[in-house]
């Protein structure tokens, strides 16, 4: 009861109560709790087949890793060449995963590239079947470079062997340095 008094009281006084609600209602932008949506883009179909995930760029940020600090630090864990032997079989069955992965992504983006090549060619859109072919050679010298990296590999040669040489070197390194650490503190 006591809160409708003060409302009483002050249309008593001459006071709206819909202007003291309006002077008491902080101002809050509708942002803070209505999240919108984003501006739709255009649809094309153009836009719909681009590779986003999956392409060879997977393969060559697994490729960029680092793996003689791997091996370093793998050796100062476990300095057994057994140790060595078992990770580089893992690091080239990861390659082979990886190179399989994009293969795929590749293989099922030109399946579905061709769908969209017939389709259109069919409705008689001359540019977009040009610009879906551009798309189309994009993916197929993609697909040949990662033919070629896994080909390369299986010969321990090129950048898929490079990984092995890299996680190596660290991995002696890492012995070196245990080595060191244990000769250089040794009071002779």
């Amino acid at each position: 009861m006591g809160l409708f008094n003060i409302f009483n009281r002050n249309r008593q006084n001459g006071h709206s109560d819909t202007m003291e609600i309006e002077d008491a209602v902080p101002d809050i932008p509708e942002t803070t709790f209505i999240e919108k949506e984003a501006p739709e883009m255009e649809h094309s179909e153009e836009k719909a087949i681009v590779p986003i995930n999956g392409g060879i760029q997977l393969l060559y940020e697994f490729l960029d890793r680092n793996f003689e600090s791997k091996g370093y630090n793998d050796a100062l864990i476990n300095p057994d060449i057994t140790h060595l032997e078992q990770n580089v079989i893992a690091l080239k069955n990861d390659l082979e995963r990886s190179i399989r992965k994009v293969k795929t992504f590749y293989e099922d983006f030109i399946r579905q590239i061709n769908f969209h090549i017939a389709s259109r060619s069919r409705s008689g859109m001359i540019d977009t079947v040009e610009e879906l072919t551009v798309k189309k050679e994009i993916a197929e010298s993609h697909i040949q470079q990662v033919k070629d990296i896994e080909e390369q590999a299986k010969l321990n040669e090129g950048v898929g062997h490079g990984i092995i040489i890299s996680y190596t070197r660290g991995f002696r390194n890492g012995l070196a340095a245990i080595s060191s650490h244990i000769i250089l503190n040794r009071n002779f």
